[in-house]
C-alpha cells in the first residue's frame, strides 16, 4: 500500500513539474519573435521528418476506410453516404490522432534524444552558467513550432486521407461512388465545427508531445544508455497522453 501511494505521489509530482514547464514555456513565448529563425528551423524539421510518411499513411488509411465501409454500405444500397463517413472518421479522429502519434514517434523521439544528450553532457549547465534560460532556449521554440506544425500536418493528413478514400470509392467496382458524389456527401455531413474540433485536438496533442519530450529530456541523467531509455520513455508517455487527451477532448466537445 505504501509503495502504491508513493508511486501515485511520484506520478502527480511529474505531472505537476510538466505543467510548470508548460507555464514557463508559455511565459517565455513573449520572446518568440526574437527567436523566429530558430522556431522556423524546428517547423521545417517537423515537416521533413513526418511529411513523406504522413502522406503514405494518410492515403492508405483513407483508402482502407473507404474499402471497409463502402463495401458494407453497398450491401444495403447506402454507398452514397461513404463521403460523410470517411470524412468524419478522418477529420474528427484518425487525422489528428495518427498525426500526433507520427509526430511523437519521429520528432518527439528526436527532441528527447537531443535535449537528453545536452543534459547528460552538461551543456544545459553551461547554458545556465552563461545566464541563458534553458526553457527559453530549448523548450519554448519547440513548443511554438509544434503549435504551428502539428495543426498544419493534421489538415494535410485529413486532405490526403479524403483523397485516398475518394479514389478507392471511385475505382472499386463494389462501391462505384464518383469523386463528385463523395465530395457532395462529405460537404453535407462534415461541418466547419468538425474541422475546428480536429484543429483543437491537433493543438493540444502538439503541446502534449513537445512538453512531454522536453521534460523527459531535461530530466535525463547518467550516460548514453540513459539517453536511449529516455527516448523510449518520452515516446511511450506521449502516446499515453495522446490517447487520454483524445478521449477527454472528444467528451468535452460532444
Amino acid at each position: 500500500m505504501n509503495s502504491l501511494s508513493a508511486r501515485v505521489e511520484q506520478v502527480l509530482q511529474h505531472l505537476g513539474e510538466g505543467v510548470l514547464l508548460l507555464f514557463q514555456a508559455v511565459y517565455w513565448s513573449k520572446s518568440a519573435p526574437r527567436n523566429a529563425d530558430k522556431i522556423l528551423t524546428h517547423v521545417v524539421e517537423f515537416g521533413n521528418a513526418t511529411l513523406p510518411i504522413a502522406s503514405l499513411m494518410a492515403i492508405f488509411i483513407g483508402g482502407v476506410l473507404a474499402l471497409q465501409t463502402g463495401s458494407r454500405l453497398a450491401q444495403f444500397g447506402l454507398e452514397g453516404n461513404i463521403g460523410g463517413i470517411v470524412g468524419l472518421s478522418m477529420v474528427k479522429e484518425l487525422g489528428p490522432v495518427m498525426t500526433a502519434l507520427l509526430v511523437a514517434g519521429r520528432v518527439g523521439s528526436a527532441i528527447a534524444a537531443e535535449v537528453g544528450a545536452m543534459n547528460v553532457y552538461e551543456e544545459i549547465d553551461a547554458l545556465k552558467t552563461l545566464n541563458i534560460n534553458p526553457v527559453r532556449y530549448l523548450v519554448m521554440p519547440r513548443l511554438v513550432a509544434s503549435l504551428i506544425a502539428v495543426p498544419a500536418l493534421c489538415m494535410y493528413v485529413n486532405v490526403i486521407g479524403l483523397l485516398g478514400g475518394a479514389l478507392v470509392s471511385a475505382v472499386n467496382p463494389k462501391i462505384a461512388v464518383s469523386v463528385r458524389l463523395f465530395r457532395l456527401n462529405f460537404q453535407q455531413v462534415v461541418k466547419f465545427s468538425d474541422v475546428m474540433d480536429s484543429l483543437i485536438k491537433a493543438v493540444v496533442f502538439g503541446v502534449a508531445v513537445a512538453i512531454t519530450c522536453c521534460y523527459v529530456g531535461l530530466r535525463t541523467t547518467g550516460g548514453p544508455e540513459e539517453i536511449g531509455r529516455a527516448v523510449t520513455r518520452a515516446v511511450v508517455l506521449s502516446f499515453m497522453f495522446i490517447f487520454v487527451l483524445n478521449y477527454v477532448i472528444t467528451r468535452i466537445l460532444m
